[in-house]
């Protein structure tokens, strides 16, 4: 089938994989959308491509044989979709977007309204719906899982960090501050919990069976904390331009961290973590506005 993939997923898969991969596996696209139809039903009518969509996936708008409107998520291995999968299945639903099927490495998901997220709402609003959403992930994970760990994951992310301050030594202060908190951190970890991964309000999407699902898990186990630390620099931009955005964003911090019974330290040392990481990340990939608006904001902490 013919279709242009949107731009945002185009430029996204050039940063995280090299442009030769990615264009590797948009040239195989529409041959594997294909495979994918077939294999979560050849009765699958495609009505058009979720745009401007996300930065890991294509997404296909469908309808089922019966006239249920359904979502098809296409993404390379290294989005690693059966991870998805296997957190999706573990839910059923419970406060995530429904996983319908799979095949031909394709998820068929529940459609939600992917225009509709709790970034439409005011913040304090959206910041109290999303503790809501995000709570109902918070359960055991399933027997025999192979999900990493905090740890893990956190792990494999501390070496970038300590070649961008190398690079540019006035970063130096901040990564050596994320480090030591996520050396701290991990060394007393209180919970092993399923986690989202990469929960903020955008992941969080207006739903018919209920107001609001979250999308997108990048699954990994571990504490609650670490989950919260990226929902409190939501709207990141909005607090930059603030007067008072460096007290907005400790307050944040520690509303947060009490509405879910989160111990306040340890979501500040994760959120400074994770802020320090993204930044460091997105000026690597050339995106220099993203990541010093990220480093600013992780300076507040």
């Amino acid at each position: 089938m013919g279709f242009e993939p949107p731009q945002r997923l185009v430029r996204a898969l050039g940063e995280v994989y090299g442009e030769p991969a990615a264009a590797d596996w948009l040239a195989r696209l529409p041959a594997m959308t294909d495979e994918a139809l077939s294999a979560n039903g050849p009765e699958l009518t495609v009505e058009r491509v979720a745009a401007p969509g996300g930065r890991s996936s294509l997404v296909l708008l469908v309808r089922r044989p019966d006239g249920t409107p359904a979502a098809l998520k296409i993404a390379p291995s290294g989005a690693t979709p059966e991870l998805e999968q296997a957190a999706l299945t573990h839910w059923n639903g419970w406060g995530a977007v429904q996983l319908i099927g799979s095949g031909g490495g394709a998820l068929l998901l529940e459609r939600l309204h992917h225009e509709v997220s709790l970034r439409s709402l005011p913040e304090a609003k959206a910041l109290l719906e999303a503790a809501g959403t995000v709570r109902r992930l918070w359960v055991e994970p399933p027997a025999g899982h192979s999900f990493e760990t905090v740890a893990e994951r956190t792990g494999l992310r501390a070496e970038p960090m300590r070649a961008a301050a190398k690079a540019d030594p006035v970063l130096e202060p901040l990564v050596s501050a994320a480090l030591a908190a996520r050396e701290e951190l991990v060394a007393g970890s209180p919970e092993v919990l399923l986690l989202h991964g990469n929960f903020r309000q955008s992941k969080v999407l207006a739903g018919e069976r209920a107001p609001w699902l979250t999308v997108g898990p990048e699954p990994l186990v571990g504490e609650r904390a670490y989950d919260l630390a990226r929902l409190v620099r939501d709207r990141v931009e909005d607090l930059i331009a603030s007067p008072g955005g460096a007290v907005t964003a400790r307050r944040r911090v520690n509303k947060l961290a009490d509405s879910l019974d989160v111990d306040r330290e340890r979501l500040h040392g994760w959120t400074l973590f994770r802020a320090v990481e993204s930044g460091t990340r997105a000026l690597a990939a050339g995106r220099r506005q993203e990541g010093e608006l990220t480093l600013e904001f992780a300076g507040w902490l």
